[in-house]
């Protein structure tokens, strides 16, 4: 039922390739069969219907076949990769997953009843509405991760408006709210998932070229890696028409070096949030920051800077948290945005800015003007506690010199003084040879 056009889209397209895992292909007509056989065996399983699964897996042919299945068996979905597999237990317990089922890299399968019966109350609601649901995660980087609950049927629903079929990389994880829109997306159009092993530059182009890929779904720091790395210059990128870019704020440099080096290449700014799913979303340009968003039920509204949006596939509620809308049925998304007319400008998180001494500086502003510095290989920026302005600029940055810190320090200040405000100029410096991302290829800030 939930998942009825799916199964016509695979019918009518058997002999399309449909996935690519561990470079070998698997056509439509085995993931139709792969999908009809675990619809059969669920039950066998013991997996009830409306059950709350945990399903630890990435993007392998029984992971998307099971996926499909757990839907139209109206389970409720939580997805698990092993980027985050010390917060197993606490997934769990928070899900109240009754039934674990784990995939390994060789796409075998093995199922874990928990002893519990998930009694939420948003989890009865949707159990007593006979739809599947999702529970998605938040990445938890500035503190505990929120579990948002989502019925699926809504969030379908936009996937049956048939859109251009693309080969395409799935680099966001099959736990994020990107990497499900991005396989339902595919699915949706007869496209071709094409999966990596691991999420490096070197990976991912070399996927590029051996597999023809057309689309490519990522992140504005793994776009910076890719252009600090150079691995494009190894391998043939022409089928590469478009990418899309989203989770974070894009520094408008990077986004200008991109298109300098992939001229042909269209980049699209995208917008979404666990909460609510991704928006259908219009860049005024490639190498603009500037986007519409919106889509057909979707509204949106400025209310004191920030982003408030109404859509049908909003989520239901937090599993561990209190509500985020507001008594009229807004979600207010914590964005800081300009405007221009019907396009907007994400300034970055409201919980991110850093005042000092009243006045109000942006992260991702600071870091674009670092990361210009020749030697700088990657830059986060933090407010820290001040005894005289509350709050002062840290950066903390990793080089590719061998600068020391008072060295790297008196060339910063230099740099900056004529493309930052004074009270902007990182104040603290740090030098680390860490990385500022995790797993999800999201800058991570950590705030004092």
């Amino acid at each position: 039922m939930f998942t009825d056009f799916l199964s016509e889209i695979f019918s009518d397209n058997k002999e399309k390739d449909a996935l690519v895992w561990q470079d070998r292909k698997y056509l439509y007509e085995y993931l139709l069969n792969a999908f009809q056989d675990w619809q059969k065996n669920l039950d066998e399983s013991g997996i009830a219907k409306n059950s709350v699964v945990l399903l630890e897996a990435d993007f392998s042919p029984n992971a998307l076949a099971l996926m499909l299945a757990l839907i139209e068996h109206e389970c409720i979905v939580v997805p698990f990769t092993t980027s985050v597999k010390a917060k197993k237990a606490e997934f769990c317990e928070i899900a109240q997953a009754e039934h674990i089922v784990s995939i390994d890299e060789n796409d075998i399968v093995s199922f874990e009843r928990i002893s519990r019966e998930a009694d939420h109350d948003l989890l009865r609601q949707l159990k007593m509405r006979r739809h599947p649901g999702l529970i998605l995660f938040s990445s938890g980087s500035t503190g505990k991760s929120k579990a948002a609950l989502h019925d699926f049927a809504p969030l379908l629903e936009k996937f049956k408006l048939r859109r251009h079929a693309m080969r395409t990389l799935t680099f966001l994880l099959f736990d994020h709210i990107g990497g499900v829109n991005t396989l339902l997306h595919i699915l949706s159009n007869a496209g071709c998932a094409v999966t990596v092993q691991e999420r490096s530059p070197e990976s991912v182009c070399k996927a590029i070229e051996t597999h023809k890929v057309q689309l490519l779904p990522t992140s504005p720091t793994f776009i910076s890696l890719l252009l600090l790395s150079e691995a494009y210059r190894n391998y043939d990128m022409t089928s590469l028409e478009l990418v899309t870019y989203g989770t974070e704020v894009m520094p408008e440099s990077t986004l200008k070096k991109f298109h300098e080096c992939f001229p042909n290449v269209r980049l699209l700014q995208t917008y979404g949030l666990s909460e609510i799913g991704i928006m259908r979303s219009k860049s005024e340009s490639s190498d603009s920051l500037w986007m519409k968003i919106g889509g057909e039920g979707i509204q949106t509204r400025i209310a004191d800077g920030i982003l408030q949006i109404k859509t049908p596939s909003a989520m239901l509620g937090y599993l561990n948290a209190p509500s985020p809308f507001t008594p009229d049925g807004w979600f207010d998304t914590g964005d800081k945005v300009e405007t221009n007319g019907d396009y907007i400008r994400i300034l970055g998180r409201e919980s991110e800015i850093i005042n000092v001494g009243g006045e109000k500086v942006w992260p991702a502003e600071i870091e674009e003007v670092i990361q210009m510095m020749p030697g700088v290989e990657d830059v986060a920026v933090c407010g820290v506690k001040s005894p005289i302005t509350g709050q002062m600029v840290q950066a903390s940055v990793k080089l590719k010199t061998d600068e020391t810190l008072s060295d790297f320090r008196k060339r910063m200040r230099n740099f900056c003084k004529d493309k930052l405000s004074a009270f902007k100029v990182p104040q603290k410096v740090m030098l680390t040879d860490h990385a500022f991302h995790g797993g999800r290829f999201k800058k991570l800030r950590i705030k004092q």
